[in-house]
C-alpha cells in the first residue's frame, strides 16, 4: 500500500499520474464499492457509481488540497455520486426516491451478489427505514467502522451531531428488528 501523501503527489504529477491512478483504484476500489453498495443496494448500480466516482477523483485530483485525508475526500465524492445517482434514477423513472429505494430493497433478495441470510435482509430493511442521513451514518459507522472524526470530514457534519444521529439510528434499527419477528 502506497503512503497517502506519496500517492497524492504522484496523482498530481503529470509523469506518474496513470500508474498512481491504477494504484489508487487497486487500493480503494473494494472499500468504495461496498460503501456505495450500501447506499444504492444494487450491484450493477454500485459498479456504475464506483466508475463515476473514480472518474471524478481523476478529473479533480488537482483540486485536492490535503486538508482532509485522501480516502475521506473520495468517500465524500462516492457518497455524493451515490445520492445523485439515486435521485437521477428516480427522476428518469418518474417516481420518488423512496420508491427507487423500495424497489432496490425488494430486488436485493433475488440479487445473486447478495450473500446475506434472512437476518441480514431484515437489517437492510431496517436501515432502509431510516432517513437518508441516518442511513449514511449508520452504514459508515456500523459496517465500515469509521471514526466520528472521519465521518465529520466525509459528511461535513459536527461530531456531536453524528453521535446523536448514530444513537437515534441504532435505536430505530433495534426497534424495527424487535418488532419484526419473521426471522
Amino acid at each position: 500500500m502506497i503512503e497517502e501523501q506519496v500517492l497524492v503527489n504522484a496523482l498530481q504529477s503529470e509523469d506518474d499520474r496513470e500508474a498512481a491512478f491504477r494504484s489508487l483504484v487497486s487500493q480503494y476500489k473494494q472499500r468504495l464499492y461496498w460503501h456505495i453498495r450500501k447506499i444504492v443496494l444494487d450491484h450493477d448500480d454500485a459498479d456504475d457509481v464506483l466508475q463515476n466516482t473514480f472518474i471524478k477523483v481523476y478529473k479533480n485530483i488537482d483540486s485536492f488540497k490535503g486538508q482532509s485525508k485522501l480516502y475521506t475526500w473520495m468517500y465524500r465524492i462516492a457518497t455524493n455520486e451515490s445520492l445523485t445517482f439515486l435521485k437521477r434514477k428516480a427522476r428518469r423513472a418518474n417516481t420518488t426516491l423512496e420508491e427507487v429505494k423500495e424497489n432496490a430493497l425488494a430486488n436485493l433478495e433475488a440479487d445473486v451478489y447478495f450473500e446475506g441470510d434472512q437476518i441480514q435482509l431484515q437489517l437492510q430493511k431496517a436501515i432502509a427505514e431510516l432517513p437518508e442521513k441516518q442511513q449514511l451514518i449508520f452504514n459508515m459507522k456500523y459496517f465500515e467502522d469509521h471514526t466520528y472524526e472521519e465521518l465529520s470530514e466525509i459528511l461535513d457534519t459536527s461530531v456531536g451531531g453524528l453521535k446523536s444521529s448514530y444513537h437515534i439510528a441504532v435505536k430505530k434499527v433495534t426497534a424495527f428488528l424487535k418488532s419484526d419477528e419473521t426471522f
